[in-house]
């Protein structure tokens, strides 16, 4: 495999829309370009992460229109047909999260920006090897020519770093994203996809990204960068260099490279543009950003807990405390990862096994199973059914 090509560029502090756009340019262009992806006249689908709606535009939790924007220019310049496309969080209304971040703006001024949950549904094959066989998407993802994917660069609550590859789970439905979490792992759920639809280039945007609760709550971080290269592994690793996370703490992307999908041994990335040692910083992880004050409550993390229960639990307590259900934390033991046994002063009433790990002691407590599980299946089963709600959905989640 040639070495990957990935570019690092800075802009002024707080840039404007035009700054935006020129630093996309000069990304796209030191990383090899868009040239031969894809011919004049072809569909060009622009992937943002537009996740939920944010607290604020510029707080790091979605993609900015500024750089989507900047894609767009770079598409219709070699006569593609650039569409900015996504479907966000299941149960969230995409249209809502459109008109919050400002992308009616992009179709006010022409640009073709698509709810895909109004889409037709199409299958897909994924190649051999993978978790899956065939793949839920929409017909527009199908038809594309190219993909690219336009993420936010932040943590994230069930990974350690949500970027280009993690950001393709927009292009299927509800349901599926579901499945991720329920019947598959997401971090071999995510490369299956990522093998059935071809990305062709990333474009992250770390003008402002975020830290710690992510992918919505957490610390807007203002980076001022955008990173930017046809191999979506590759870029990932050298973003989540940036972050101070470490390869083998990147799940996803280690697993898409053991497919032969990408590179993620930095030492085989040629980076062009800054240094990225002298850019670099530590990111608050989610695991960091919980504060647990209730005495009665156990959580165990058993040996081989993967990030993904971890931070889904902690995020898990934090939707707990910020929908003032802390009363339900007393007397409950929580437990992710290999369990074997459950410790003999365990109240089985107040045991929650959480994770496919702990499915085989599942008759001794409530389990919830997943991949890791979704927040609010965690939540429910910590307080009880009806009394908490999604954090960030807009219309019904059911298991």
């Amino acid at each position: 495999m040639r070495e990957p090509v990935v570019s690092v560029i800075k802009t002024e502090p707080e840039p404007d829309e035009q700054q935006i756009i020129q630093a996309v340019r000069e990304a796209v262009e030191l990383a090899g370009g868009l040239e031969g992806l894809f011919k004049p006249g072809d569909l060009v689908l622009i992937n943002p992460n537009l996740v939920a709606v944010p607290p604020q535009r510029r707080g790091g939790a979605v993609t900015l229109k500024e750089v989507c924007k900047g894609v767009a220019v770079l598409v219709e310049e070699l006569g593609g047909k650039p569409v900015i496309a996504e479907s966000s969080a299941a149960g969230v209304d995409t249209e809502k999260v459109i008109e919050a971040t400002g992308y009616q703006d992009l179709r006010d001024e022409g640009y073709e920006v698509v709810d895909l949950k109004k889409d037709k549904t199409v299958t897909m094959k994924v190649p051999a090897g993978y978790v899956l066989e065939e793949i839920t998407t929409f017909e527009l993802v199908q038809k594309a020519a190219a993909i690219i994917s336009v993420p936010v660069m932040k943590t994230h609550d069930q990974a350690e770093a949500s970027m280009s590859i993690k950001n393709l789970k927009g292009l299927i439905p509800d349901e599926l994203k579901k499945d991720f979490h329920r019947a598959y792992s997401i971090f071999e759920g995510v490369p299956a996809l990522m093998a059935a639809l071809k990305p062709s280039f990333a474009v992250v945007d770390a003008i402002v990204a975020q830290e710690g609760l992510g992918p919505i709550f957490g610390l807007p971080v203002g980076m001022n960068t955008i990173v930017a290269g046809r191999d979506l592994v590759a870029v990932d690793s050298i973003s989540c260099q940036l972050m101070d996370i470490a390869e083998d703490e990147m799940f996803m992307e280690k697993n898409a490279a053991d497919k032969g999908l990408g590179v993620i041994d930095r030492s085989r990335i040629k980076v062009i543009g800054e240094d990225v040692a002298a850019l670099s910083r530590r990111f608050m992880r989610a695991v960091d950003h919980v504060i647990i004050e209730e005495p009665t409550f156990n959580l165990l993390f058993e040996e081989g807990t993967c990030t993904g229960c971890r931070n889904t639990v902690l995020s898990s307590l934090v939707d707990i405390k910020n929908d003032n259900l802390q009363e339900y934390l007393k007397n409950k033991t929580v437990i992710a990862g290999q369990c074997n046994s459950v410790p003999d002063d365990v109240d089985p009433e107040g045991l929650i096994l959480v994770g496919v790990c702990t499915r085989d002691m599942k008759a001794n407590g409530k389990y919830v199973k997943g991949c890791p599980p979704n927040n609010i299946w965690v939540v429910q089963a910590i307080v009880g059914e009806g009394k908490a709600k999604r954090q960030y959905a807009t219309e019904d989640i059911d298991d």
